[in-house]
Formats: structure tokens, C-alpha cells, sequence
């Protein structure tokens, strides 16, 4: 029996449950749930990642505990922590989303690089590269963040102990000149939560001073950017004005995050520049935006689509495309020629070509850097091309401007190659 003072409570209780088991149709409610289930998972993952990062906070915190002993002999006793974190983070990019690094070598054993990245809409790509880093090249991956991470309860300590920094241009320098490697994203939380996925803006706005810190420090730039990383998680498309203002204002990214999407995602690196320290910053910041811009014509399909990004863990077409090549390439004995002039098949594609930075002067930014006019046009001709053109020499410059139809459809895919 209930005690007498809590008798009534439980009576209205029991009206209420025996009021819902009469009018509210349970079938119906199910239906619901079946039909927004979906939508309630897209919007939960984000959550399991924010709850995985907080497990990780707890157990740097048991650690720490378990070797406060050694703490007074060594100041590197997060490294067991870490180097067990980055496993963990390894295996959930392997499994999740099929991550890989295309041009990891790129990455010196030793000395200092600046790292220069597009913003996914969440940087766990970021994240599975510093586990690379950690892994594979037993180096870690110092990182700039925004100022409001060290704000949220709790994420100090792993901010601490991956070398997360809010750091001033002079930070970076110095951090830079100590042989560390370092990452920015120069279009940092403005771009994570207001880019997209259609084409893939660079909203750089004004800033300079990634710039500044690559001719302070004379460090080489490594420019970087992983693929479908704004079909991992994206930002809805409604409100974004409305967030807009809230950031511009505050500061505070409040856009609302969903995804969690187990797409492919391979993070392209390019081989280190070397900039001269007479550049100016402005020249420093087009020359990169220019070699991002470059990575995500060349390597992501616009506009994204979740779909297709997941499709492409188990087949890419461009990948198989590329094996044909090589294997026809083998299989032809004729040298290969070179034109001076794009084909008109090439031409006609360039027109619709999809910008994939229209809004950055809206935005403050640089208009579009010029198109590189240092390309030469490698076309492989099969033996029958060869005998159909007798009198056509070598040499680039007596090739004609557009190859003939029968000869462009049997060729190689056109392979361009930029002076550096």
C-alpha cells in the first residue's frame, strides 16, 4: 500500500496512464516513430560523437591520476594516452568511413610544415589525420582552434593534451620555429557551419594571418583537403541568414549539425611550398586559396551527394577509370604526344564548370584566381591513331588545336600537369 499522503499522486497517475491506453491510438505512435526514425538518427550521432570525445576526457582523467607519480620525473606522460586515443580514433575512421591518406609521405619525419585545410562542417578528418600522424609518423599534430572550444566544460584537458591551441600569429610562429607540425583552417567556424556541400566555398573572408605566420616562420605550407567531408555532416539548408547574423554578432556557432554518414573520406596532401619572404601576405593567402581550390576540382564531385559518397566506399568509378588507363598506356607501344592546345572536348567542359567559390567576395575575399595557363595536355594515341595521322610529327607545336572525332574517342583521358 502507498503511504497516505502519497495515495492521491498515485491515483492521478493512474488516471492519466488509463486515459492515454484509451485515446491515444498506440499504432499511430508507433507509425511515427517508424517514420521520423530516420531523422531522430541523423540528429543522435552528432551527440554519440560529442559523448565519445567526453569518454575520452574521462579516461585522460583516470590516466593522469594512475601515473601522478611519474608526472614529477617526465612531462611526456600522456603518451601512452594519446597514442591509445589515436588507435581508437584509427579504428573508427577505418571502419566508419573507409579513411585514408592520399599522400602521407608528404609529411616530413622531421622539421616544421603548416598544414592548410578546407573546414568540413565538423574537422574529424582532423582528427583521423592527427592519429595518422601519431601512428605513422610518431609526430604530433599541433592544431589552431577556435577560441569557444576552450569555453566548453571539460574539453580543456584533451585540447591539452593534442596540442590544441587558440593560438595569436606570434604563437604559431614560434610553435612553427620549434620544428612542431601545425594546422590551420584559414576559413575556420565560418566556414564549418555557413559552407556547403554543392560547391564547396572557401569563406576565407579578410584574413591574413595564416599568411603572416607562413612568411614569419618560413615554414613549407602543406595544402590539404578531404574528400566529402561536408556529406559527413552537413548544416540544414534552412536558417542559415538567421545563424549568420547570430555569428557574426556573437560569435557563437549555434547552426544546428546532423550527419554522421558513413561516407568515404580520403584526405588529399600535397607536396610542401617553399614561399619567398619577400611575398606579401596577400599573395601568400591566393597562391593557397588557389591550391585548395585545385584539390576540390580535382578530387570532389560536385554538387556532393551522401549517396553517392557512400557508394564510394565499395566502388569508384574514377579509381577503376584510372586502372584502365594504365593498363591501356602499357598496352600501346606509341610514345605519348603533347599539346600545346586543349582539345575542344576540353574546352566545352571547362564552360560548365562548376565555381566553387561564388560567394567569397560577398564575404571579403579575393576574386577568383586566374586560371593556370602553364598546362600541357598529355594524349596517349593508339597505334590505328598513328597510321590515320603519317605526317603528324611529334613535336607539340604541330599538333592541331582539336584532335579529330575518331581520334578523341579512342584516346587516353586527358592528364593535366601544373608547373609548380
Amino acid at each position: 500500500a502507498w503511504p497516505a499522503w502519497l495515495q492521491p499522486y498515485v491515483e492521478v497517475v493512474v488516471v492519466w496512464i488509463a486515459w492515454a491506453l484509451t485515446y491515444v491510438d498506440l499504432q499511430y505512435l508507433e507509425y511515427l516513430l517508424w517514420l521520423f526514425f530516420p531523422l531522430l538518427i541523423a540528429f543522435v550521432l552528432p551527440i554519440v560523437l560529442v559523448i565519445g570525445i567526453y569518454g575520452c576526457v574521462i579516461f585522460l582523467h583516470i590516466y593522469k591520476l594512475r601515473h601522478q607519480i611519474r608526472e614529477a620525473y617526465a612531462s611526456s606522460y600522456f603518451d601512452g594516452a594519446r597514442t591509445s586515443i589515436a588507435s581508437f580514433w584509427d579504428a573508427v575512421g577505418y571502419v566508419w568511413h573507409g579513411y585514408e591518406v592520399d599522400g602521407l609521405e608528404n609529411i616530413p619525419d622531421e622539421g616544421p610544415a603548416l598544414f592548410l585545410y578546407y573546414h568540413g562542417t565538423l574537422p574529424i578528418d582532423v582528427y583521423y589525420l592527427i592519429s595518422k600522424c601519431i601512428l605513422h609518423k610518431k609526430r604530433t599534430l599541433h592544431c589552431v582552434g577556435d577560441k569557444f572550444i576552450f569555453k566548453v566544460p571539460g574539453w580543456g584537458m584533451i585540447c591539452k593534451v593534442f596540442c590544441v591551441t587558440p593560438g595569436t600569429v606570434e604563437d604559431c610562429i614560434q610553435n612553427l620555429k620549434d620544428g612542431n607540425l601545425l594546422c590551420i583552417a584559414p576559413g575556420g567556424v565560418r566556414e564549418a557551419q555557413f559552407s556547403d556541400s554543392v560547391t564547396y566555398p572557401l569563406l576565407w573572408g579578410k584574413r591574413l594571418g595564416f599568411a603572416r605566420v607562413v612568411l614569419g616562420s618560413g615554414a613549407p605550407v602543406i595544402p590539404m583537403f578531404t574528400e566529402n567531408c561536408r556529406d559527413a555532416f552537413r548544416t540544414p539548408l534552412w536558417g542559415h541568414r538567421f545563424f549568420r547574423w547570430i555569428y557574426e554578432k556573437t560569435r557563437v556557432p549555434l547552426c544546428p549539425i546532423y550527419g554522421g554518414f558513413p561516407v568515404k573520406m580520403i584526405t588529399h596532401l600535397r607536396p610542401p611550398i617553399h614561399f619567398s619572404s619577400s611575398m606579401t601576405p596577400e599573395e601568400v593567402r591566393k597562391r593557397v586559396k588557389h591550391e585548395i581550390r585545385d584539390l576540390i576540382r580535382e578530387h570532389q564531385r560536385l554538387p556532393g551527394s551522401i549517396l553517392r559518397a557512400m557508394v564510394q566506399r565499395f566502388y569508384d568509378k574514377r579509381k577503376k577509370n584510372k586502372v584502365d588507363v594504365l593498363l591501356e598506356e602499357r598496352s600501346h607501344e606509341g610514345a605519348p604526344r603533347t599539346l600545346n592546345a586543349l582539345s575542344s572536348q576540353t574546352s566545352s567542359s571547362s564552360e560548365d564548370e562548376v565555381d566553387v567559390d561564388p560567394d567569397v567576395n560577398a564575404n571579403g575575399g579575393d576574386p577568383q584566381f586566374p586560371p593556370d595557363n602553364n598546362l600541357t595536355t598529355v594524349v596517349e594515341l593508339t597505334p590505328s591513331d598513328q597510321h590515320s595521322h603519317p605526317s603528324s610529327p611529334t613535336h607539340p607545336s604541330s599538333h592541331p588545336s582539336s584532335p579529330s572525332p575518331s581520334s578523341s574517342s579512342r584516346r587516353a583521358p586527358l592528364a593535366e600537369t601544373r608547373d609548380m
